[in-house]
């Protein structure tokens, strides 16, 4: 899998604009999937009830961009039963993708 994977450092991101300057990082290149780290999410990001992650996934989705998270969310999972169940559903799919590390993400088809 070809991708392009933002830096660990930089702004924290969580709204549509946020997606669109995240896809700017992929202007002239040939990929379709981006690594976003998630030390790079805004805390509230994960709480699927302000709907940020949803837009945000939908504005790149939209523009046939495949996001993948990396990192660990297993505290975050651990206290919202509705991110964890959002994690297993995408995780079935192909369009968003929860990875550990580059690593994994490196192994995907």
């Amino acid at each position: 899998m070809k991708y392009i994977a933002l830096p660990v450092d930089g702004a924290l991101l969580s709204s549509e604009a946020d997606a669109l300057d995240v896809m700017g990082t992929l202007y002239g290149e040939a990929v379709d999937v981006i690594a976003i780290p998630v030390a790079r999410l805004a805390p509230e990001f994960w709480d699927l009830r302000n709907r940020q992650a949803g837009l945000f996934v939908q504005k790149l989705i939209n523009y046939r961009i495949r996001p993948a998270f990396v990192g660990d969310l297993s505290a975050e999972m651990a206290s919202s039963e509705a991110l964890a169940a959002y994690v297993r559903e995408c995780q079935r799919g192909k369009d968003v993708v929860f990875v550990r590390d580059l690593a994994e993400l490196d192994a995907l088809p």
